[in-house]
């Protein structure tokens, strides 16, 4: 069923559920017939939307129902959902990187550990390919100080190698995210990229340089 919300909403073109826009990628088409994603909602021209679910956005390639959404005919996009996915990588990691601006994150085991135990704390991030000792641990940590693993957003979509090169530091495999505007920039996107590749534990072989879903990688070989 689709979920009630107080932001604007628009219809989606493949399940016609009416969602909240932040569930929703809007696409326009270009003077080439081409069909552009529009992440950022800013492009000029009228605008298709479709629910941001990957098999979903499949179905509306499949089905040609970008061509009745624009009511006019299209250029070729099969490869519409890679684009997409590699976008929203992208922009999550660049919205990463933002939070060591920001100084707004937290790297390296024993301060991870510090953090959780007494700072303001939004999120935590673990590799995907980082071992479950230390993430054991670290929820051992979340419910020594909350009562429970789950109170915060723990996100593992990354590689070690991909966090690392977001941030800029050495050897990135457990961080955690302080209170501000950018952490909760990084934990939309994150949690936007999530929702579009949920279930997919094939992902990484159709076009992202790196991700790693968190329900693909609960294994690991990294401390």
């Amino acid at each position: 069923m689709p979920r009630k919300s107080n932001e604007p909403e628009r219809q989606c073109l493949v399940t016609r559920h009416s969602l909240s826009k932040t569930e929703m990628i809007r696409f326009v088409l270009a003077p080439d017939g081409q069909v552009v994603p529009d992440l950022k909602m800013r492009l000029p021209g009228r605008g298709v939307w479709v629910t941001a679910d990957r098999k979903v956005l499949e179905q509306a390639v499949s089905k040609h129902l970008f061509a009745r959404g624009f009511k006019t005919k299209i250029g070729d996009c099969e490869d519409l959902p890679d684009l997409v996915q590699r976008q929203l990588y992208m922009q999550a990691l660049n919205a990463l990187s933002m939070t060591k601006k920001a100084g707004q994150i937290v790297t390296g085991f024993a301060k991870v550990e510090a953090t959780i135990a007494q700072s303001p704390l939004l999120g935590l991030l673990h590799a995907a390919d980082a071992a479950q000792d230390g993430q054991k641990k670290l929820a051992q940590a979340l419910r020594r100080r909350f009562g429970s693993d789950h109170t915060i957003p723990v996100i593992r979509l990354f590689s070690a190698d991909a966090m690392t090169k977001a941030l800029g530091l050495g050897n990135v495999i457990h961080a955690a995210l302080t209170a501000g505007s950018a952490s909760q920039g990084f934990l939309k996107q994150a949690q936007m990229f999530e929702a579009f590749v949920a279930g997919d534990i094939e992902f990484s072989d159709r076009g992202c340089d790196e991700p790693a879903s968190g329900r693909a990688l609960r294994e690991g070989n990294r401390g």
